[in-house]
């Protein structure tokens, strides 16, 4: 199997739209003069600029773009330009097997759990949970700096192995350790293609990321789904995203306290309001082993996802 390559300086990133079409062209405009500026070529997709209402194109287009930036062989990386709702249409039409053969960087967040857990059940081969590039952040020169450091440091530079992250504010909900493989993503996503060849099958000691869950209502579905399918009995630990937009519904309950009282007194090591690209910039690679350290809040990378 061919490996992942880091991404270079002067090398070309293709951009696609796996669901909804861009909200505001000028946001994406600015991330693109950003990214050439630190001297990357950019590839549109041919639906970058299109839309058909909810969505950029049929489900076929939106495939075909996808495959067709797969197929160029002068595309290193591929980026999605933002969220949605339908990204789990595409998984039965990607080229998994050009996928394989010319494995690239694939970035994407939200809803894009679909294409890059969708990759990497098909192809053994890791995907980046990450900000797309139609985002807001991206107005704010601050936050597109930390993007680019965040997607820098994981994706160009030859960091030394083990490599670690850390964060103050995250918060250490049960102390200890846990690792393994890192699996999920967006909670909601997620459930779209759950149980099917395009999901893939969590196993033994895997470390769970879930994020975007807007109100104990849905959190407390989400995690009792988890618990029901045996999710909590094979995992060695949760890494759970904080979100901006959060809903307490009046109850005064912090997310993570509704998956405590799922887990019911379950120990799991588990670190909360953790940055997911929703709230601020961060990539993580999804189906590399890792661990992570709730106790001294951080994650250490423990394999090279490249050759």
């Amino acid at each position: 199997m061919a490996k992942l390559e880091k991404l270079r300086y002067g090398d070309s990133i293709g951009v696609f739209s796996p669901a909804c079409p861009i909200g505001n062209l000028g946001t994406y405009d600015k991330a693109k003069k950003y990214l050439e500026n630190k001297g990357y070529k950019i590839v549109e997709g041919n639906l970058t600029r299109k839309s058909d209402y909810y969505r950029s194109g049929s489900i076929r287009e939106r495939a075909e773009e996808l495959n067709d930036l797969i197929r160029n062989p002068d595309i290193k990386c591929i980026i999605s330009t933002i969220g949605g709702m339908n990204s789990n249409s595409l998984l039965p039409y990607i080229d998994y097997e050009a996928f394989t053969k010319s494995p690239k960087i694939v970035i994407g967040y939200s809803d894009v759990t679909a294409i890059l857990l969708g990759i990497h059940a098909k192809t053994g081969i890791s995907t980046f949970y990450g900000p797309p590039v139609a985002e807001d952040f991206w107005e704010n020169t601050s936050l597109a700096d930390e993007i680019y450091e965040k997607f820098e440091n994981m994706l160009v530079k030859n960091q030394k192995i083990p490599y670690e992250i850390s964060n103050k504010e995250w918060t250490s909900v049960i102390q200890g350790t846990g690792k393994g493989r890192l699996i999920g993503g967006n909670w909601d996503t997620i459930l779209g293609f759950w149980g099917s060849e395009f999901m893939p099958e969590i196993k033994d000691g895997d470390i769970l990321f879930v994020e975007d869950q807007q109100n104990p209502s849905t959190l407390e579905r989400s995690c009792s789904f988890l618990k029901v399918n045996g999710v909590f009995d094979k995992i060695s630990g949760i890494i759970l995203s904080k979100h901006e937009l959060y809903d307490d519904e009046k109850t005064g309950r912090k997310p993570y306290e509704v998956l405590l009282e799922v887990l019911d007194g379950k120990e799991l090591p588990i670190i909360a309001d953790f940055d997911s690209s929703h709230n601020r910039p961060m990539v993580l690679p999804i189906g590399c082993n890792i661990e992570m350290d709730s106790t001294n809040k951080k994650i250490t990378i423990l394999e090279d996802c490249f050759g």
